[in-house]
């Protein structure tokens, strides 16, 4: 058999080709375009709602934004929380099962080369075979290098592994959001056991307030200065204040095992931590470069953007499966009867060419295969415009639950200086001889209702300052992508 030349070798390669490139429009994927269209930040009104707001020179929160809080406690807590949580592993394996598929898709894109190597022999019997054929022993030698080498003439393996990458993007963002939420998570439940704290307080005050009131109408049945109205009143506030306090023992246990689940720890973890200090609210700001900037911090538009880069790649993979596929491959290797014979020149085989594969007709797979990648791009599109509009909603809400809050606080303490004023003022009247104790008691009851009502209003400012800090991405600075979407019509 004459070896081809190797200028022979290329016509002949060169006439696939040539076929391939001139029955590439057999297969159409004309006719189908998504419907989605990205949303742009800048377009969505929200100036007049941010208005009125400081802005924050220091632009958005640190990644340790929790600290401005101002408790080491917590600080503590959520470091350890941070090391490995159920919740954050899940994360992670997420993204190393995401960056696996990508390395698969980019060991699609390159060529393969295998080894093998088979013996085999007979034994022929004389039975069948007349000597001296019969009763000999006849083996066979194969050893074979296999290469393949798809070619990506239209660049459907490169999309399918940008369309990997993009995923496994999202996913690094997504473990990245794990950590945010849980932090914010944490400091959630830890400024409810404040709560419950400062509620607690409240209640062993207007439970020893009822039972001092109880005493004292006891004294004045027994004087026959007034009747049991007065003294069923006083024990039925003390079972309402020993409910309160029961109540708040119950929402402090409640909130430890809260965080000691937050932090993947058993119950007893929560029975550890301390009564919270005072935590600091701190003044709401925004950065100056909102809304725009918004998108490369917050950390599910962000992974949502790149999920819609991955679904764009996904309809570029799908368009190209219409075209024809050129594949090559090449099998070298010996072949002899006999060992000693394997590694000469006469033992040497070779097969090797071109391999071209045209669609034409296969029932609408492909083009419901491309119909489904459209409608994928078209789920990535609405999910990342709902986390764009959830994104901006949320830093107004918060900002303005913030100065709702402010405003409110306050007015309560404005309210809680008169009540502080009037009690002080029965005090003095009842040591003077000029007011009865029963007076100083009733002056109490609204100081105390006003001290509880304060405390659950810094509890909602400091939830608030939370969520900003969470709806501005929690201080992290996160890639996406920077390239504009490719043309999907």
């Amino acid at each position: 058999m004459r070896i081809p030349t190797p200028s022979r070798a290329v016509r002949s390669m060169a006439t696939p080709f040539a076929l391939a490139l001139l029955l590439a429009g057999c297969a159409s994927s004309h006719g189908l375009a998504p419907n989605a269209r990205l949303l742009d930040g800048d377009a969505l009104a929200s100036n007049d709602s941010l208005s009125g707001h400081p802005v924050s020179a220091a632009d958005f929160p640190s990644q340790d934004w929790w600290t401005a809080l101002g408790d080491p406690q917590l600080d503590a807590i959520i470091a350890e929380a941070l090391q490995g949580t159920p919740s954050l592993d899940a994360a992670d394996a997420r993204l190393r099962k995401a960056a696996a598929q990508a390395g698969l898709a980019d060991a699609a894109r390159r060529p393969t080369l295998s080894a093998s190597g088979q013996y085999s022999g007979v034994q022929l019997p004389e039975t069948l075979v007349p000597p001296p054929e019969g009763g000999a022993y006849l083996g066979s030698t194969v050893l074979m290098l296999d290469f393949k080498y798809g070619l990506d003439l239209w660049g459907g393996k490169r999309a399918q592994f940008e369309a990997a990458v993009g995923q496994a993007n999202a996913a690094q963002v997504d473990a990245q959001a794990a950590r945010l939420g849980l932090a914010s998570n944490i400091a959630h439940a830890y400024v409810g056991l404040a709560q419950a704290h400062a509620t607690l307080d409240v209640a062993l005050r207007e439970q020893e307030r009822a039972s001092r009131l109880r005493s004292l109408g006891e004294q004045r049945v027994r004087a026959g200065l007034d009747n049991q109205l007065q003294l069923r009143q006083a024990e039925s506030t003390i079972a309402s204040a020993q409910q309160q306090a029961q109540a708040a023992q119950q929402q402090i246990d409640v909130a430890r095992t809260a965080l000691a689940a937050l932090m993947g720890q058993g119950p007893d973890r929560g029975l550890a931590i301390a009564r919270p200090g005072i935590l600091q609210a701190g003044t709401p700001g925004i950065p100056a470069v909102l809304p725009s900037e918004l998108l490369g911090h917050r950390p599910d538009v962000v992974a949502a953007r790149w999920r819609v880069e991955a679904a764009s790649r996904g309809i570029d993979a799908s368009k190209a499966s219409f075209k024809p596929s050129v594949n090559l491959s090449a099998i070298v290797g010996l072949a002899s009867a006999g060992l000693s014979d394997l590694f000469s020149s006469d033992a040497l085989l070779g097969l090797g060419g071109p391999a071209i594969s045209l669609p034409i007709f296969d029932g609408g797979r492909l083009r419901g295969q491309l119909d489904a990648s459209e409608a994928d791009y078209d789920l990535a599109v609405a999910n990342y415009n709902q986390s764009l509009v959830a994104a901006l909603h949320e830093v107004t809400d918060a900002l303005q639950a913030a100065r709702s809050l402010d405003q409110q606080i306050g007015s309560s303490e404005r309210a809680l200086v008169a009540a502080r004023s009037a009690w002080s003022l029965a005090q003095a009247r009842y040591r003077a001889g000029l007011g009865t104790q029963l007076e100083v008691l009733a002056a109490q009851r609204p100081l105390l209702q006003l001290e509880q009502q304060i405390a659950a209003l810094q509890a909602q400012r400091l939830y608030a300052t939370i969520d900003l800090d969470r709806a501005l991405g929690g201080g992290l600075a996160l890639q996406r992508p920077t390239t504009p979407i490719a043309n999907t019509t």
